[in-house]
């Protein structure tokens, strides 16, 4: 199981929530050092610490997960999705030709 994707993606979403690794530990009550080993992939945390994580950052498992579960590709599909929306309509169509441009070239 690759650790240091869930450390990561647990870190892209404290940073957007913009907390520092210091707040972020005081609020699932743990110590900043053990925070950074699970952030860094060193660590895999208890499910229930797991679950805190997922709750404080108001977060699904599965979003978590993404990168390790067999189903993960659907995810990050949603995930993307999500995130094409909030874009204004120049960006969101220049993301798809070049998605629909790496689709064809694949294709061949």
């Amino acid at each position: 199981m690759n650790t240091s994707s869930i450390g990561k993606r647990i870190r892209k979403f404290r940073e957007h929530k913009g907390w520092r690794q210091e707040d972020f530990a005081e609020k699932i009550g743990l110590s900043v050092t053990y925070t950074g080993m699970i952030e860094r992939g060193e660590k895999v945390p208890k499910l229930e610490t797991f679950i805190q994580i997922a709750n404080v950052l108001e977060v699904s498992a599965d979003q978590l997960l993404a990168d390790v579960l067999t189903t993960g590709y659907d995810i990050k599909s949603s995930t993307l999705t999500e995130e094409i929306a909030k874009l204004d309509p120049a960006s969101r169509d220049r993301i798809y030709k070049v998605v629909g441009a790496m689709i064809e070239f694949d294709r061949k």
